[in-house]
């Protein structure tokens, strides 16, 4: 866990979002739940801002001081998304963390994280309705792939309760706390490394009105 922690402490998403996205999407230092969907937290304590000296300090309490003796991390991705690993590369070589990319071809990578054979994969995640369930529901151990979209594998008895209890409840407020106190859980054992929460531009012309 601490070692994933300093994975989240060492990235530094602000500089990531304004080289490599051009500041048309939002850094992802608060939780899993993206911006814009209810049980997104503004406040939340549980997210990464970028903090290369607590990363040494994590690495340093899990055995591994500066990144010594820690194996070579590979990390799968596809070309499209070589840019985004290449700059985690540089970001994590500052901890004294090695990562190695293996560039796969889109079918190849789909089909060997669908069945969790990578120890480290870049993937995209978009809703397929406005809930904050379809992001948790990644996490959900009823959900291991191949039966579902728990690519990770991640089982936590505590985030299955809530999950449940999530969906039997219809009251929204009762729920988006749930949902907070979830995204919490994943964040805290950096299950996951969110990137950027993305969002979607329109163009359209200033004569249009009504």
């Amino acid at each position: 866990v601490r070692i994933r922690q300093a994975l989240n402490y060492g990235l530094n998403r602000m500089e990531m979002v304004a080289y490599l996205r051009n500041n048309s999407v939002y850094p992802a230092n608060i939780g899993f739940i993206p911006r814009g969907l209810p049980g997104f937290d503004e406040n939340a304590e549980y997210g990464y801002d970028y903090d290369p000296e607590r990363a040494l300090e994590l690495l340093s309490e899990a055995g591994y001081p500066n990144g010594q003796g820690l194996p070579t991390i590979p990390i799968s991705t596809t070309s499209d998304y070589v840019d985004l690993i290449e700059y985690i590369q540089h970001e994590w070589a500052k901890i004294g963390i090695e990562i190695s990319v293996d560039i796969l071809p889109s079918s190849s990578h789909r089909e060997q994280v669908a069945s969790s054979k990578l120890m480290m994969f870049r993937k995209s995640w978009l809703a397929d309705y406005a809930d904050a369930e379809n992001f948790l529901g990644l996490f959900y151990s009823e959900n291991f792939c191949p039966n579902g979209p728990n690519y990770t594998h991640f089982k936590n008895a505590e985030f299955d309760s809530l999950f449940v209890s999530a969906k039997r409840s219809a009251e929204d407020s009762e729920r988006h706390h749930l949902y907070r106190k979830m995204d919490s859980l994943v964040m805290v054992e950096s299950t996951v490394i969110p990137l950027f929460y993305d969002q979607v531009s329109h163009f359209v012309s200033k004569k249009i009105e009504g």
